[in-house]
C-alpha cells in the first residue's frame, strides 16, 4: 500500500464502516454498552449499531467556558455580527460522534435499517472570510490504538466543507439523478438570512439551504426549510433502496462546542425528480452529530497538511465555481475513465501534502479537465448517485 492512498482508505474507513473511540474524559467502560433509543424489541441484538471497527487515542474535552458562545452572547452588537460570530465560533478542535437511527417505518413490509455510529476527531478552519461570506473548512485529524495499546497516526485527509452567505439570492438545490440546479431567491425572502451551502471532500456540491439564526437567551441556533441531498456515504456504500435524503438541518452552538442535528425522510424519486407512486417514502431517520471541544491536542498535522494544499484546493474550489456558473443545470456522473473524482484528487494533493512543489498553471488545468469530466451533457444519463 502507498503512503499516498493512506488518506482515501482512512475516510472511507469512517464513512463507511464506522468506529468507536475512548477519551480521556471517561471511566472504564461498562461491562456491556448500552445503546440508548434503539428497537428494544428486536431479536438476536440485530439492531446493534454499525461501525465498532476501530478505536481512537485518548483525548480530553475542553470543560473551559466557549469562547464562541461568550462572543455571541456580548451585549450591543448587531443581529449580523451576532450572527457572524455564531458561524466563526464552529471553528476549532473537536471529537466529533455521530448517530443516525431510522426511528418510523413508512412502506407496509419495510424492515427497518440498523443505527450507524461512527466517530472522528476533525480541525476545522476558517479558509475565508469576505464579511458576508465565511467558509469553513473540515479536515480530519485521526489518532488510533492498536491492537497493544500503542499509539499510531495521524491519518490527515480534508473532509467536507461548509460555505455560509449572507442574503443570498441564488441557491444550488439538489433535484435528485446527480442534478443541482440554480434557484432565484427573492430578496424579501433571503433578508437576514444565511445560506448554508455543503460540499464534499471532493469539493462537489451537496446540499444548500438558506435559514436564519435565532437567540433565545441561551439558546443559539439555525434551521434550514426542507431540503434535498444525495445519500451520504454512510449509505451510498451499502444501500440503493432510495436515492433521495429530503431533511431539515439544525445547528445549535454549545457550551462544549456545536451540535448538528437531522431530521430525514429517505425517498425514491424517478430521473425528473418526481416522488416515485402514492408511497415514495422508506422510512423517518433522526442524525444527531455532536461536535465536542478538545483540549491539548495535537493538530500541527493537519494544519501542516492544510499549508501544503491550500492552493490546489482554492484551484479546484474556483473550477467548480466555474463549472456550475456555466452550468445552471449540474448533472454529473458517478465516474469518469473508471475512477471516482476525489481519488483523482486525493492522488494530487497527496503529492503535494508529501513536500511535492505546486504549479499553479498545471494544477488549474488538470482540476478543470478533471471536473469537467463529470460533467453530464444535457440529455444524457449519468448513472447512480455520486454520493
Amino acid at each position: 500500500m502507498t503512503k499516498r492512498l493512506l488518506p482515501v482508505l482512512i475516510y472511507l474507513l469512517i464513512v463507511t464502516s464506522g468506529c468507536a473511540a475512548k477519551t480521556a474524559v471517561q471511566n472504564s467502560p461498562p461491562a456491556e454498552e448500552q445503546f440508548t433509543f434503539s428497537w428494544a424489541y428486536s431479536e438476536n441484538d440485530s439492531m446493534k449499531p454499525r461501525g465498532g471497527v476501530t478505536t481512537g487515542a485518548p483525548v480530553t474535552l475542553d470543560k473551559s467556558p466557549n469562547p464562541g458562545l461568550i462572543a455571541i452572547q456580548e451585549p450591543g452588537i448587531t443581529k449580523f455580527e451576532r450572527d457572524r460570530r455564531a458561524i466563526l465560533s464552529m471553528a476549532g478542535i473537536y471529537r466529533v460522534t455521530f448517530n443516525f437511527i431510522e426511528t418510523i417505518p413508512l412502506r407496509t413490509g419495510y424492515k427497518v435499517d440498523r443505527p450507524y455510529q461512527s466517530w472522528a476527531t476533525e480541525y476545522i478552519k476558517v479558509i475565508e472570510d469576505k464579511g458576508n461570506f465565511i467558509s469553513l473548512q473540515h479536515i480530519l485529524v485521526m489518532y488510533f490504538l492498536d491492537g497493544n495499546g500503542n499509539v499510531e497516526g495521524p491519518a490527515v485527509t480534508k473532509h467536507w466543507r461548509q460555505d455560509w452567505t449572507y442574503e443570498d439570492v441564488e441557491i444550488l438545490e439538489y433535484r435528485g439523478s446527480n442534478t443541482w440546479q440554480n434557484v432565484r431567491v427573492p430578496g424579501s425572502e433571503a433578508a437576514g438570512k444565511w445560506s448554508q451551502a455543503v460540499y464534499q471532500v471532493d469539493d462537489t456540491p451537496r446540499y444548500e439551504a438558506l435559514g436564519e439564526w435565532v437567540y433565545d437567551g441561551n439558546y443559539v441556533t439555525w434551521t434550514s426549510p426542507v431540503t434535498w441531498r444525495p445519500l451520504p456515504r454512510r449509505e451510498f456504500s451499502v444501500r440503493d433502496d432510495y436515492n433521495v435524503l429530503s431533511g431539515v438541518n439544525r445547528i445549535t452552538i454549545t457550551p462544549g462546542g456545536w451540535v448538528h442535528e437531522q431530521d430525514n425522510l429517505k425517498m425514491i424519486v424517478d430521473e425528473k425528480g418526481k416522488e416515485l407512486g402514492s408511497d415514495p417514502y422508506l422510512a423517518k431517520e433522526i442524525g444527531l452529530d455532536r461536535y465536542e471541544r478538545l483540549s491539548d491536542f495535537n493538530d500541527t498535522a493537519a494544519k501542516e497538511y492544510w499549508e501544503r494544499t491550500a492552493p490546489f484546493w482554492a484551484d479546484v474550489r474556483e473550477a467548480w465555481e466555474n463549472a456550475i456558473t456555466a452550468n445552471p443545470t449540474l448533472r454529473l456522473s458517478n465516474t469518469y475513465q473508471d475512477r471516482k473524482l476525489y481519488e483523482y484528487l486525493f492522488d494530487y494533493s497527496d503529492r503535494l501534502a508529501e513536500g511535492g512543489e505546486y504549479d499553479g498553471k498545471e494544477g488549474k488545468e488538470y482540476v478543470t479537465a478533471i471536473i469537467n469530466g463529470y460533467i453530464v451533457e444535457p440529455g444524457n444519463a449519468p448513472g447512480k448517485t455520486v454520493y
